[in-house]
């Protein structure tokens, strides 16, 4: 009897032991995070890493995932497409990672997204944006922020109501999201009956824009649209203040646009400005205010929607996780693929729409920076402050 009790619990050991994923069998559940930490991109990955650390803080406080802390490895991609593929390949080989998040420029998420693909480990995208990462059919990439080509949405709408432009310069940094975006707008500004009499791409981190410029002051244009990272947007508009340039409005196409840094570089050249954004406190999703409060607690500085993209992405990943069957690179797609659920965010759920596959339907706002503040001003029944326009630059900017 003795014997037949300890080979039944061999046995059982054994046949357990089968069973036991490498994930289960550590004493973290580690999940691997790609951001710009270092180079141009580093203020965006700062505000999302802060963001999923915070996220992490409060998971782990609530229990973890199935009894265990969840750990992100944070790896720092550098704003480069190789780079990023390198430490990606690392996180699968090496830390042995269950799957990945971040992914903030499309360049290098789209680089990270073939890695993951070949790999089989599932990746949920939090910012970048170009269209073709979610067009490919890779079935192991899902995307929580809606694609470059709905960033614009809401500032079409706000020009058809209220700007009625007819004429527009697009100026665009020649990234993957820079010409994605601005190919984008194009479209809609033609279909819209715009006259689109400028259209120029850039190469990012220049020091001297006057000669684009100069060009955009000659054409006089009713609207002056840029997709641009931080410290291009703001050096756009210190210097399209020093030329006198006056459009009937400038506007951001998200991205650098959004970020505090871009007031405290552009200062005064920043008020007034639009901008698209996913995101804002204001909106009414549970917790969108409370995670705004914390962030500013936490870090002493005001978040926007990068790093509220970051923070629901932490609870997306956590929560996929505890729905999943077992940490199995196939388990973890099928729970991704069956999320449903609310965020600071908003609604995720991931679908097949248009030529996108596994892409979350999020909405797009517009922002403006009043009184140093970045204030919701469309659409009208969200806005927390009143649109301002039309709007005298040369006066607003002392002249």
């Amino acid at each position: 009897m003795k014997k037949r009790l300890m080979l039944t619990g061999l046995v059982l050991i054994f046949i357990f032991g089968l069973n036991l994923s490498p994930a289960l069998a550590q004493d973290t559940i580690k999940v691997g995070i790609v951001l710009p930490l270092t180079g141009d991109q580093a203020k965006f990955g700062e505000i999302e890493k802060q963001s999923f650390d915070l996220a992490l803080g409060e998971i782990n406080a609530a229990g973890g995932v199935k009894g265990k802390k969840l750990e992100f490895i944070i790896e720092d991609d550098t704003g480069r497409p190789e780079v990023g593929r390198s430490v990606v390949e690392k996180l699968i080989t090496k830390d042995k990672v269950i799957m990945l998040g971040g992914g903030y420029s499309s360049s290098v998420t789209y680089a990270v997204a073939g890695v993951c693909q070949q790999n089989q480990m599932p990746f949920l995208i939090n910012t970048g944006s170009a269209d073709n990462i979610t067009e490919k059919g890779w079935d192991y990439i899902f995307r929580l922020n809606p694609p470059a080509s709905k960033y614009s949405t809401s500032v079409e709408d706000l020009l058809e109501q209220v700007i009625k432009p007819k004429t527009v310069v697009i100026l665009h940094e020649n990234s993957l999201f820079g010409t994605s975006s601005a190919k984008s707008f194009d479209e809609q500004c033609t279909k819209a009956g715009y006259k689109v009499v400028l259209k120029e791409g850039y190469e990012a981190g220049g020091i001297d824009f006057k000669p684009v410029l100069t060009r955009v002051k000659e054409l006089n244009p009713d609207i002056v649209y840029m997709v641009s990272y931080v410290m291009d947007a703001a050096l756009l508009m210190k210097q399209s203040k020093e030329l006198k340039i006056a459009p009937k409005m400038f506007i951001g196409g998200g991205a650098g646009f959004t970020l505090p840094e871009f007031q405290q570089n552009a200062g005064v050249a920043s008020e007034k400005i639009l901008s698209a954004t996913l995101w804002h406190q204001v909106l009414p999703f549970p917790g969108a205010m409370d995670y705004y409060k914390k962030f500013v607690a936490k870090y002493n500085k005001e978040t926007e929607y990068h790093g509220a993209e970051a923070y629901a992405a932490a609870y997306v990943i956590a929560d996929v996780l505890k729905r999943a069957n077992s940490f199995k690179n196939e388990d973890i797609k099928k729970a991704l693929s069956e999320t449903s659920m609310m965020t600071v965010f908003g609604p995720v759920k991931f679908t097949t729409w248009d030529k996108m596959n596994n892409q979350n339907k999020a909405s797009s706002y517009v922002v403006q920076w009043i009184d140093g503040k970045l204030e919701m001003v469309w659409p009208k029944d969200l806005a927390a402050k009143s649109f301002a326009y039309p709007v005298d630059w040369l006066k607003q900017w002392g002249y």
